[in-house]
Parts: C-alpha cells; structure tokens; sequence
C-alpha cells in the first residue's frame, strides 16, 4: 500500500464513554485498521507517525490547548491534507454550533457525522476519507517521482557538462587544498570526453587526409613541371601536418603520457614560420626574436608545435585588422611564484607569444585559462586554447604568466623547464619509396570509403600487388569464399555493420593461416592492441610504409609456409 502499514490505520480520540470502542469495533469488522488513542497528545504523535483519517469526538476537542495539533495542521506538505471526521452532538451544524464552526476553520479536511451514528454510515465515511487520503499518497509518489526525476536530470546535465569541459587547470598548481583538488578532477573528466569527442572524428577526418595524400603522391610521380611539383609538395606537407596535429589533439585530450626531451625552441619556432604565416593570414605581419645560446627546453616535441599555434591563433583573433604577431625565445630564472598558473622558482626556457590586439580587462584575465571560457562569438572558439597550453606547461613542469593591457595587446609567456642534456639531433630523413614487388601477390582491400579504397588500390597496384576490392564486411566475405588465392587481407577497422574486428574473426575462422592487416584512422583504437603494431597501418599511410608492412608480413607468411612439411596421401 502506497505511505506504508502505519498510513493505513485510522485514529479514533474519544476519551469518555464507550464512543470510541463502538467506532473501533464498527471499523475493524470492515476490515479498516483502527487505533483508539488516550489523549489529544497521544493523537498528534500518532498523527505525526502516519495515518489514513482521525475520527474525533466534538468533546475531546474543547477546553483543551489545540496548538500543537495546529501546528502540525498548518505545518503540512504540500500534497497532504489530513481528513477529521468529528463526531457532533445532534443538531450541530455549522450555522448553529459554533464550536463546529470553529474546528471547521482550524482542521480544515473535516466531516461531520452526528451521533448517534449508524455504523454504514460512519463506515460509509471513514471509506471516502481513506480513499482521499490514498489519492493524497499518490499525489506524493508522484511528487516525489518528479524530484527525484529532477535530481537526476540535475545530475546528469552535471554531468554532461563535466565531461565537456578541460581538465588541464588541475596542473596549474600544488594540489594542497581541497578545492583545487575538485576543480582538477572536474577538469580531468571534461577533458576525457574531449578526447572522445575528437577520437569520434579522427577516423574520418584521416580518411579524407589519406585520399588527400594518395592522390598528391599520384600526381607527383607523373609531375614533371618544376612549378607543379612545388605546389603538389606544398599540398603534401600541409596534409601531413593536419596528420599530425589530429593526432597530437588525439594525445593531449586523451592525456597520454608526455615523452618530453630537450629541444631547441629557436628550432621549433624556425620551422613554424611558415605555417604560422600561413594561419595568420596576410594581414598579419609576424616577428621573432630569436635569443642567442638559448638553453635547451624539456618539453615532448609532439605537443609544443601545437601550443604555439594555439597561442597565435588566439593573438590573431584579438587583433581587429591586421597587426603584428611577436614570437619570442628567451632564458629565464624564476625566483617567486605570484599565481597558480605561473612557475615554480626555478631556471626556464621561454616561449613568447604577443599581439597588438585589444588586450585583457581583469575581469577576463580572471578567467582566461578556465576551460571553454571566451570571448569570442558563438562557433568562433572553443575556449580551450589557454586552458590545453596551461595543462601542458604545468605537466611538463612549468607555467605560463600573462602581461596584457587593454587597447595595446597581450604578451602570453610559456614556461619550460631548462633541460639538462642536449638537443637530439634532427629526425631521420623519410624513407625511400617501396620497392615494386614482382610475383602475382593477391590482396584483398575492404574499406567502405570508396574513395579510400581507390587511392588505396592505385598504391596497391603501383607496388606490384593484384588487388579485390570489397566496401564492407559482407562483400569481402562473400569475395574470400569466391577466390581460390589471397595472400593477404588489408581490412579497415572502422566501419558500420561489421568493423574490422569482427570481419577478421570470421577470416580467421574460414581461412586460419591468412593474414590480415588493419587500417585505422583512430590512433588510440584500443581493440587493436593485441594486433601488434606490425598488424597496423595507420592512416594517412604512405606508400613505404604499407608496402614494407605488407612485404613484412607476407614474407614471414611465407617462412612459415616453407618450414610445413606437407605429406602425400597414402595409396
């Protein structure tokens, strides 16, 4: 029953007379649970545990002190309003009896039944209480039903919001608080699911840079005029960054651990040059200040490109028309430390960036590394770009301090800690294209991009190998089971319907001895760690790198095989 057992019983306060008895009896063989109480007192704390109605003789209830029942009238939720029926002396309506007139006002949810009474009637009215009062208890379920729908709402908006935003400002100082210690774990979560949410366009956004590549590196081997070569090398640069920086997004957001070692800032932000004009744009005239004998930076190499781009973005956005964009290397000792998101005394290399923009009121200033915080409009920025710069110089051990002012411009300053050991010498050069291979190799390419998959033909072929195209799972099943010959599957692992997990289980079970290498533009696809990385392709792949992957594993298919000693059947 909806309000419990004790919700079910009606109280009856009759303290003379065999009244209440006679009510008690008449009610129990109607089956309605019925408590007979010794005093007014004895009533309200009865009332105040759970009860269906009281039945109240008119006496009880005069001469007597009434402000605690009262109270506990007048103190009733919203959804209650607990039924009286009285029991009057004949003749005691309202117009009257003024002591019926009386209880009416002060009980509210009150009926009269005169005495004497017959016992259908009294049961008769006890019943239509009972059921108002059960329609009362309904009235709160549903009540409470709708709280705790809205606390769960409130939690999960919370929630949501918690996972949208980023966790980098937990590095903006020594956790000994409490408060700093929740704003970083709010943080924390943000940040997971901008990783999640940049993971979910990875796959697509490599595809579209892998036909990009594909294509470029096509034209390039038929280009002969030196003016088109220089732009298809333009144009495969610049897709290889955006490779890059998707998978540097991919790394930070997800918070992969940093593999920092001592780079030369000076290096970096020559290299940059370039792109750095390029995102500014022509309008913008852009300066560096490079600091002689500067002191070698610890910082993993993969993010800091991406922290200065960020930096110039901003600065460029703060700029109306045109400006200039300082870059700036530079030595530093710290001595103090003023704010959270300023170093620790201690020796830096640092990174300026500055603009000639609009500068910082204080009370943007106040928020400027809280993620998602800006000022810019709506679908112009994203409000991470301080907050992912504070989170990496406070994870690689620095900080960042800001000197701006208003109307004049903004000087962002990245601190990083001075490393002890040398600069690294430069990458090694790419490797040389992959050899054609010659034989009559057969390779089955399932991926449901088309374009995709024609690029990935053309390289294919260009590398020797006869080629079966299927566009999903289904397809490259039905293929497998119509080729008598395939020497090797090469499987993207995104895909609807079957992905590429689930396609290679079924390879395997058909044909256990054929290989399968997979193609992803997810570069943290968990599933495929027990591929081995020898398994995986990642994209935008080049054409050395798939043909040497394949050559790889097509040759040790091939030991394999010649180590099988095959019997003849027995006559």
């Amino acid at each position: 029953m909806i309000g419990g057992s004790l919700s079910e019983r009606v109280l009856i306060l009759a303290p003379a007379g065999r009244d209440a008895q006679i009510a008690a009896t008449i009610l129990r063989e109607a089956d309605i649970r019925a408590l007979v109480c010794d005093d007014l007192a004895d009533l309200c704390m009865r009332i105040a545990e759970g009860s269906a109605a009281a039945i109240v003789v008119e006496e009880a209830l005069q001469n007597v002190d009434l402000s605690q029942l009262s109270e506990w009238i007048d103190g009733q939720p919203a959804w209650s309003d607990f039924p009286f029926v009285i029991l009057s002396q004949r003749g005691g309506g309202l117009e009257r009896n003024p002591s019926a007139k009386r209880l009416s006002t002060m009980l509210g949810n009150v009926s009269f039944l005169e005495r004497p009474f017959h016992p259908t009637t009294l049961v008769s009215v006890v019943r239509t209480a009972f059921r108002g009062r059960l329609r009362q208890y309904e009235a709160r379920e549903r009540l409470d039903e709708i709280r705790r729908g809205e606390q769960l709402l409130e939690r999960r908006v919370e929630e949501r919001t918690a996972e949208l935003a980023a966790a980098n400002r937990q590095l903006a100082a020594q956790i000994v608080e409490r408060e700093k210690v929740e704003s970083a774990l709010r943080q924390a979560q943000r940040l997971e699911a901008v990783g999640q949410l940049t993971s979910g366009v990875a796959h697509d956004f490599n595809n579209l840079l892998t036909v990009v590549l594909g294509n470029v590196r096509q034209m390039q081997k038929q280009a002969s005029d030196p003016g088109q070569v220089r732009r298809l090398t333009m144009m495969a640069e610049a897709a290889e960054r955006g490779a890059k920086l998707t998978a540097q997004m991919l790394a930070f957001s997800r918070r992969q651990k940093l593999e920092p070692r001592a780079v030369d800032l000076n290096e970096t932000v020559t290299s940059m040059r370039d792109l750095l004009q390029s995102t500014m744009g022509g309008s913008v005239r852009i300066e560096t200040v490079l600091a002689p004998r500067l002191w070698p930076a610890m910082i993993d190499p993969t993010q800091i490109e991406l922290v200065i781009l960020n930096l110039a973005i901003n600065a460029r956005d703060a700029m109306a028309v045109g400006g200039t964009l300082a870059v700036e290397t530079s030595n530093a000792v710290v001595e103090t430390q003023s704010l959270p998101e300023e170093p620790q005394p201690g020796e830096y290399v640092v990174v300026s960036v500055s603009d000639t923009g609009s500068g910082m009121p204080p009370e943007v200033l106040a928020k400027a590394f809280e993620p998602f915080f800006t000022t810019k409009e709506v679908g112009k920025g994203s409000g991470l770009g301080l907050s992912q710069v504070l989170g990496l110089a406070k994870q690689s051990g620095g900080g960042i301090r800001i000197d701006t002012t208003v109307g004049e411009g903004t000087s962002v300053k990245l601190f990083l800690p001075r490393a002890e050991e040398k600069v690294l010498p430069a990458s090694p050069p790419s490797p040389a294209p992959a050899k054609r291979r010659t034989g009559d190799a057969v390779i089955l390419l399932v991926d449901d991009d088309s374009a995709v998959r024609e690029v990935t033909s053309s390289i294919l072929h260009d590398l020797g190998y006869r080629v079966v195209e299927a566009g999903s799972g289904g397809s490259a099943l039905e293929a497998l089971d119509d080729l008598a010959k395939v020497d090797l599957v090469l499987l993207d692992f995104a895909m609807p319907g079957m992905n590429g997990a689930e396609v290679a289980r079924e390879i395997l079970a058909r044909r256990p001895s054929l290989p399968v290498l997979f193609a992803t533009g997810y570069a943290d696809a968990k599933a495929l760690i027990a591929a081995g990385e020898d398994r995986i392709v990642h994209k935008p792949f080049v054409e050395s790198e798939l043909g040497e992957k394949i050559a790889g594993i097509l040759s040790l298919n091939e030991a394999q095989d010649s180590n099988v000693v095959r019997l003849s059947p027995v006559t």
